[in-house]
């Protein structure tokens, strides 16, 4: 993934950029237009060709345009996307809020995941050893096309009802990484390859421990979404230090 030309670099992290703004496919003279690449449409065009038949981009049957496949997007997470970091503000105001309630751990939970949603805009889980599972934010990806697709909101809704779904998707992460990332097949469950599912474990206190994480289509705010889980996990270590 690393035989890119800069030139590649730039236009795949345009397109990627648009398309998670806009859920469809994107044509040459968009990227040029709105991110002002110093290149001419036809270049753009020919670059997006060579992108498609590496793998990185997929041509959907009813546009002309090109849509980022999760080889681009797992590239745009390791080497394109730069963070947008929680504020000061945000983070204090977060910790005020979630400190007040870490001796009530079932509250505690249903807090962050409503308050994870709120700040992702999308569907937030979070899941403690006991298998207890708490979520939010189902409302909000109704409104996103990918979900639109009966089956896949079925299956996505369906996995809060019960602990196993979302045990078995939380197994397969590997490595240590503070925060895991997971797209497409790497799901592992074939009606959940539009999406994407985004996650950290949290304590390693006496009493509780689990995971909290989102999920939303595979296009989802990653340069803000993964920041985000990463605080909201860090804060919940830290308050496992006095359960």
């Amino acid at each position: 993934m690393d035989n890119l030309t800069s030139r590649q670099q730039e236009i795949l992290r345009a397109i990627i950029e648009e398309y998670i703004n806009t859920a469809e496919a994107v044509g040459s003279e968009t990227i040029v237009e709105k991110y002002s690449l110093d290149v001419s449409p036809a270049t753009v065009r020919n670059e997006m060709v060579e992108l498609t038949e590496t793998g990185y981009l997929k041509q959907p049957h009813t546009s002309a345009g090109r849509a980022p496949t999760p080889m681009a997007m797992r590239f745009y997470i390791n080497s394109l996307m730069k963070e947008n970091q929680l504020s000061v503000r945000d983070e204090v105001a977060i910790k005020e809020e979630l400190w007040d309630r870490r001796f009530e751990f079932e509250r505690l939970m249903r807090l962050v995941a409503r308050r994870l949603a709120e700040r992702t805009g999308t569907l937030a889980v979070a899941i403690n050893e006991d298998g207890d599972v708490y979520a939010a934010g189902a409302a909000a990806i109704l409104d996103m096309p990918e979900f639109y697709d009966i089956d896949l909101t079925k299956t996505v809704l369906t996995m809060l009802d019960g602990e196993e779904s979302l045990r078995s998707i939380l197994a397969r992460a590997v490595g240590e990484a503070p925060v895991h990332v997971l797209l497409g097949e790497e799901l592992g469950m074939d009606y959940l390859e539009p999406c994407g599912f985004v996650f950290a474990h949290f304590g390693a206190g006496k009493k509780h421990s689990g995971s909290i994480g989102v999920i939303g289509p595979a296009r989802m705010r990653y340069a803000r979404v993964i920041p985000t889980i990463r605080y909201f996990s860090n804060l919940l270590g830290e308050m496992s230090n006095s359960w």
